[in-house]
């Protein structure tokens, strides 16, 4: 690479390439460690995909995350050079790579490496907290089963303390507090636990709340002492109320004129009468606590809003007897009085501190300051972070073990497409395997929108069904594009059923949604006009029967309905058509004859045409006929079928594949297998339900050959034909 991060494209090197053709290009063989060292010097013209999703691809994804260091869902090249000259800088012999496999050596890690002695050590750890240090070699599944790992270590380098991680109970029981209060962190063993953030907020939000409890126990700050709580919720119920009953009283002293309007209207007092008060308060409640006046006081007692009145008759025997004495009302100075006493203890409420510790009772809280636990976890969770290191190489030596089984098939389902061109497997953006209408489909990619995904992938040339796949029991549903290469497609519709088999062999129920046509093969596109001719004719007859059809029952309703309207008119009914009569239609038998007889004479014409020619002609003759009709469908469809491109289909799916990857006719072929009968299979022509044979069209055939036949003998021509 250069230093600005692009491709070096000629880079000097002395290693020796290798290429085979497929799909109409040249593709990298990379079958060798040191072809995959050697890549990073590789052209990237000469790839054939230079970025893939993570989606979509069947393939390992734990490998794929390794590899897509930028987490951005995409494999790029950069990070598969980056990923083979890490996996280079971290093995003694990189022939591992090529051979995929689960387990390798410990001595064929590198120990002359800061990536390899890193690796080197965590693999040393994996084997030692599995209980097997003294074994020679690790395997992928010692080191994929991260929870096992780390389950039986207290330390993992996270961050995070589980309860069970602390080895004290008084500690286990704090961290159970502050998951219960502020949530939890997983933990890589999948246990739930804290981190220092949550052990800092948590003992922070304690404190607060501790303070703000113990000033609430202060003399000022209770005036009622246990009862102010609830004293002090009847002063709240009732405060917007007084408080709007001593404006309006204000008000009414500012201006005298203003008394009668601050009280409720006539108007209002009318409505009400009309209403039962029996069961309800509602329809007063919205009227002033009493009836105003200038500098009135309220009344305790009489004359205070029904709705009101036993709450107001509570609030003066509790809270205003207790401040200004036994009082009927309560002035507009006296209430200020009771406002101010309240003042400490609503000032109090209003400084609580918003904590979900709320949960926690007052002596647990202040037992968990007591114990102060806070260091204690802190320090825990800064031991657990001191193995990162440790535990990061443990990740290494996964990411080591899965390039070593995945990398290089990665590689030749990127740099080249060679499992699929070769047919020796399924490349990773194969999704599996569809059957329908007597063939089965190996071109299957995942599409996660069909009309999107057509949009471009209808510039492949392909023949495309798109499919709504549907897992039987599970109700798991998938969308499918499946490249149609060989057979015809007069069976396929929209709606048509198929099975779908994916890559894991679960069968899906498949059902086609829609269809991008492209010519399939030479031989549909032969006998295609043949097929639409027939198909044309067909369509007419139906077309024509049916419009006789209705016809005659028109005819025959409007006969009825005049029947009837004759009948219930009295009148005598229609009189039968009279008989056929020869003479008036001799003009037409003759006209059916002329026509008859121009048809005979044109075949005469054909046929005599056919019989001056030599024997030997007259094949050339009917191939040329075939040919004229057949040959323009042909010749179009081998155009398009040459030039079916894999690109199209694949960058739908955002691939930015980098070459002219061709489907050509052989090749397409082996993509779509038709239905065939077994090797040494048994097979009786016998059908006991097969139709009745009526060789009429053979003897029509025949009649008219000896017709012909007998036209050419008297008039000389057999015999000028045949040489004589």
């Amino acid at each position: 690479m250069s230093k600005e991060g692009k491709p070096a494209a000629s880079a000097p090197v002395s290693h020796r390439w290798k290429f085979f053709r497929a799909g109409g290009f040249d593709q990298a063989r990379l079958e060798t460690g040191a072809d995959l060292m050697a890549l990073e010097a590789l052209d990237q013209k000469l790839w054939v995909a230079l970025s893939c999703p993570v989606n979509g691809i069947s393939f390992d994804p734990r490998t794929l995350a390794f590899v897509d260091t930028e987490g951005d869902g995409h494999i790029r090249a950069p990070e598969i050079l980056a990923a083979v000259r890490w996996a280079g800088s971290v093995l003694k012999d990189a022939d591992l790579l090529v051979k995929r496999q689960d387990r390798i050596p410990l001595s064929a890690i590198r120990d002359d490496t800061e990536e390899g002695k890193a690796v080197l050590a965590g693999a040393k750890l994996v084997l030692h907290v599995l209980g097997k240090p003294e074994t020679s070699d690790i395997a992928l599944e010692d080191a994929s089963d991260t929870a096992k790992i780390f389950s039986q270590a207290r330390f993992n380098g996270d961050g995070i303390v589980p309860a069970e991680a602390t080895g004290d109970a008084s500690l286990g029981s704090a961290v159970e507090d502050i998951i219960a209060c502020l949530g939890s962190d997983i933990d890589r063993t999948g246990s739930p636990g804290v981190t220092a953030d949550r052990i800092e907020r948590f003992y922070a939000e304690a404190r607060a709340l501790d303070d703000w409890r113990a000033a609430g126990e202060k003399p000022d700050v209770l005036p009622f002492r246990a009862d102010t709580a609830a004293h002090f919720e009847l002063y709240s119920s009732l405060k917007p109320r007084v408080e709007d009953y001593f404006r309006r009283c204000r008000l009414a002293a500012y201006d005298g004129r203003a008394a009668p309007l601050l009280s409720p209207s006539d108007d209002e007092y009318r409505k009400l009468g009309a209403e039962d008060l029996g069961g309800s308060t509602e329809p007063f409640a919205r009227f002033p606590l009493a009836v105003p006046g200038p500098g009135k006081p309220l009344p305790l007692a009489d004359g205070v809003n029904p709705a009101f009145s036993d709450p107001v008759r509570r609030f003066g025997k509790t809270v205003v007897s207790a401040i200004l004495g036994d009082a009927e009302a309560l002035s507009d100075a006296g209430w200020r009085t009771v406002s101010d006493r309240f003042a400490p203890y609503e000032a109090w409420l209003a400084s609580k501190p918003t904590t979900a510790l709320e949960k926690l009772d007052a002596a647990r809280v202040k037992a968990l300051l007591a114990e102060d636990g806070r260091q204690a976890l802190l320090d825990l969770v800064a031991r657990d972070k001191a193995v990162e290191p440790e535990v990061n190489a443990i990740a290494s030596v996964e990411k080591l073990l899965r390039y070593c089984r995945h990398l290089h098939l990665l590689v030749n389902n990127f740099v080249c497409f060679r499992d699929f061109y070769t047919r020796k497997g399924k490349a990773m953006f194969q999704a599996g395997t569809l059957y329908l209408d007597g063939r089965s489909c190996e071109l299957c990619v995942t599409v996660a929108d069909p009309n999107r995904h057509a949009a471009i992938a209808s510039l492949s040339r392909v023949y495309l069904v798109y499919c709504e796949c549907v897992r039987r029991g599970g109700g798991e549903k998938t969308a499918i594009a499946a490249g149609i290469t060989a057979g015809d497609s007069d069976q396929l519709m929209v709606g048509r059923n198929g099975v779908f088999y994916d890559r894991e062999g679960q069968d899906w129920d498949a059902t086609i949604v829609s269809i991008v046509e492209h010519p399939i093969s030479i031989r549909q596109a032969f006998f295609g006009p043949y097929k639409r001719l027939a198909r044309m004719v067909r369509e007419q007859l139906q077309k024509m029967s049916a419009a006789r059809a209705r016809a005659s029952e028109q005819r025959a309703a409007v006969a009825a309905i005049a029947g009837a309207e004759r009948a219930a008119a009295g009148k005598p009914p229609v009189p039968p058509a009279p008989p056929f009569d020869v003479a008036k239609f001799a003009g037409i038998f003759a006209a059916i004859g002329l026509a008859v007889g121009a048809i005979g004479t044109t075949l005469a014409a054909v046929v005599t045409g056919l019989f001056r020619l030599a024997w030997w002609q007259v094949p050339l003759v009917l191939v040329g006929v075939v040919l004229v009709i057949s040959l323009p469908a042909v010749v179009l469809a081998w155009f398009k079928l040459r030039a079916r491109n894999l690109g199209p289909i694949l960058d739908a799916n955002g691939w930015a594949v980098n070459a002219r990857a061709k489907i050509n006719i052989p090749f397409g072929a082996s993509l779509t297998a038709a239905a065939k009968l077994p090797e040494n299979a048994e097979r009786s022509l016998v059908d006991p339900f097969a139709e009745k044979k009526r060789p009429w069209a053979l003897y029509l055939v025949l009649l008219a050959a000896a017709a012909a036949l007998l036209y050419l003998w008297r008039t000389g021509y057999l015999a000028k034909w045949l040489g004589q």
